[in-house]
């Protein structure tokens, strides 16, 4: 199967409400529809994770991620540009003001989890699909990260809808994202390094 096969079958699954397995710029990922707070509900079910627990969610660009943020600080912009630049570990970003996403996704304090992929297949896959796309790492919650695609457990494999294609071969170490809250206010706190 084609990578563009695979980004359209996956894409087709992804509007009808659908979850998916596929490969990111960090570790393999479930993803469904950020907008659709039944997808993000069985996210929170195969995942056995509670719902008060937020997710992470993908973009491909800078103009999708502004549909999804009341207002980007200044400070949320120069770091995304100094990550574009060079060869720097993925970074995801806590943003207040949420908007234009299922209500589950959004965490208590109104803020959401977003990164802009620049991995080829993720990228695609969100520039094709739209919308953002939840990004939580491929596990029952409180296992280890499928780094590789080797690495998903049978159970999340017969819970999801699709399995992407690409990248099935890889067998490399990936790492999940760096995670900076930024506060509307400018203040900076790393999460996770």
């Amino acid at each position: 199967m084609t990578r563009e096969e695979d980004i359209k079958k996956a894409v087709e699954v992804l509007k009808k409400g659908g979850v998916i397995l596929y490969p990111t710029d960090t570790v393999w990922g479930i993803g469904c529809d950020a907008t659709n707070e039944e997808a993000v509900k069985r996210v929170y079910q195969i995942k056995k994770r509670e719902d008060s627990k937020a997710l992470i969610c993908l973009v491909d660009s800078d103009a999708r991620l502004q549909r999804y943020v009341r207002q980007v600080p200044d400070v949320a912009w120069q770091l995304i540009d100094s990550l574009s630049e060079g060869n720097v570990k993925p970074t995801t970003l806590i943003l207040d003001g949420a908007v234009n996403l299922a209500p589950n996704l959004i965490a208590e304090d109104g803020s959401i989890a977003l990164r802009i992929t620049q991995e080829p297949f993720s990228k695609e896959l969100c520039y094709r699909f739209q919308k953002a796309l939840v990004s939580t790492s491929a596990n029952i919650s409180g296992q280890p990260a499928a780094q590789n695609y080797c690495d998903i457990v049978p159970e999340l494999l017969g819970a999801v809808d699709y399995v992407c294609w690409s990248r099935r071969q890889e067998h490399k170490p990936h790492q999940p994202s760096s995670i900076i809250r930024l506060k509307a206010d400018g203040e900076v706190s790393i999460i996770r390094k």
